[in-house]
């Protein structure tokens, strides 16, 4: 497999697989990390003298196009970014994109419509997915896969399209995959992981995987509350996962026999509905009313988790500790990510609601060691699994 950095581009229609999947409500992009992440491939393709036609994502379409999953404003950002025209069918083939595919010129952009209004694209039977990836080599001379925060999805654009040209991964995927192995193979030590997020059911298996290799863990978010009521204790009518509680059980003591730091909060914000106006009440976790839920970890847990990722030289954080989009639910995510722009060492934030987190309460992405695009790929690779994308590129 060629390395892009070298790779022979010039007067080449590249096919860029990116994740531009970014947060978009009533037409206006909230976070533009991912758009950004992708700017550094880019700019090496069109340096190297190539014209770009890029697929991406956005969202999970069921019922076909929809306006509000469009990737129309994503188009109209990037050209913005990279101040150049970026040209949106707005379509993802047919007739009138292969024309305009046909008719790019090194230094030219086409970005495609969301790539999973196909569903080919997202489809089970390999034979329909082949098929689809087949129109889409018939666009270009050569493959680069970027977009990291797919690569655990079998489909056709990321799976089946690489087989059929030349290819080579982006730099941006170079970077995922460097910072993961570091955290999976060779992390400096103490290493410390931040779990949060609404369901124990997610995080599992990530848990269960790093439980041996890590120094400290902490748990936040709506998790917390399978944890504390595995424990025994009152958890209100805060969100649990009562099929969970064994397994959990089971974990904590798996945590006591490596000599694994645990870190559960002690006090919690409680209010009386999920809402953005509820009026928080501070409480020990012995004392959540029963008809109270927990939407953040308190100050004191904040503190002490604070304290303990200030040791690590190396910390992984994934999942908010509460509801950081309701300001009064949000104190416990900033002081943990405040800690770890503090860390010596290497931080990194792993995507998703995490990186939505960080930039949404002030902090700059130049704050911490790396923020990943990545989501449900960081912790399928965490996990231990074999992500599809990184198959096709050679990467695993």
């Amino acid at each position: 497999m060629p390395e892009l950095s070298t790779a022979d581009l010039k007067g080449k229609r590249v096919f860029l697989r990116c994740d531009l999947n970014v947060p978009i409500k009533d037409g206006v992009i909230k976070d533009d990390g991912r758009i950004k992440a992708s700017l550094p491939t880019i700019q090496l393709l069109l340096s190297k003298g190539a014209s770009i036609v890029i697929a991406a994502h956005l969202g999970r379409p069921k019922d076909g196009p929809t306006a509000e999953l469009s990737l129309s404003p994503v188009a109209k950002r990037l050209s913005e970014l990279l101040s150049k025209e970026v040209k949106f069918p707005g379509e993802i083939t047919g007739e009138a994109v292969t024309k305009l595919v046909g008719a790019l010129i090194p230094g030219e952009i086409v970005l495609l419509e969301n790539i999973r209004f196909a569903p080919a694209e997202t489809s089970k039977d390999e034979a329909q997915r082949t098929s689809f990836a087949k129109e889409l080599a018939a666009f270009a001379e050569f493959y680069v896969g970027d977009g990291f925060g797919a690569v655990h999805r079998k489909h056709a654009s990321v799976f089946d399209l690489p087989k059929l040209l030349p290819h080579a991964s982006g730099s941006l995927i170079d970077a995922e995959v460097t910072v993961l192995k570091t955290l999976t193979e060779n992390p400096e030590r103490p290493y410390g992981v931040i779990l949060g997020g609404a369901k124990t059911s997610d995080k599992l298996a990530v848990i269960e995987n790093l439980l041996a290799k890590v120094d400290v863990l902490a748990i936040g978010g709506g998790m917390v509350f399978t944890f504390l009521k595995a424990q025994g204790k009152e958890v209100g009518t805060s969100l649990v996962e009562n099929e969970m509680l064994e397994e959990v059980k089971a974990l904590i003591e798996k945590a006591k026999q490596l000599g694994v730091t645990l870190l559960l909060p002690t006090d919690i914000v409680v209010a009386p509905s999920f809402s953005s106006d509820a009026p928080p009440t501070l409480v020990s976790v012995d004392e959540i009313p029963r008809d109270q839920m927990g939407l953040d970890i308190g100050p004191e847990s904040a503190r002490s988790y604070a304290a303990q990722i200030l040791l690590c030289k190396t910390v992984f954080w994934n999942g908010p500790m509460g509801v950081f989009e309701f300001s009064n639910f949000a104190a416990g995510t900033k002081t943990v990510a405040q800690a770890l722009t503090q860390i010596k060492g290497m931080s990194v934030v792993g995507g998703g609601d995490s990186a939505a987190a960080v930039r949404a309460l002030g902090f700059q992405d130049s704050q911490f060691g790396y923020i990943s695009t990545g989501g449900g790929a960081s912790l399928e690779y965490l996990e231990g699994k074999q992500l599809p994308g990184l198959l096709a590129l050679g990467l695993a």
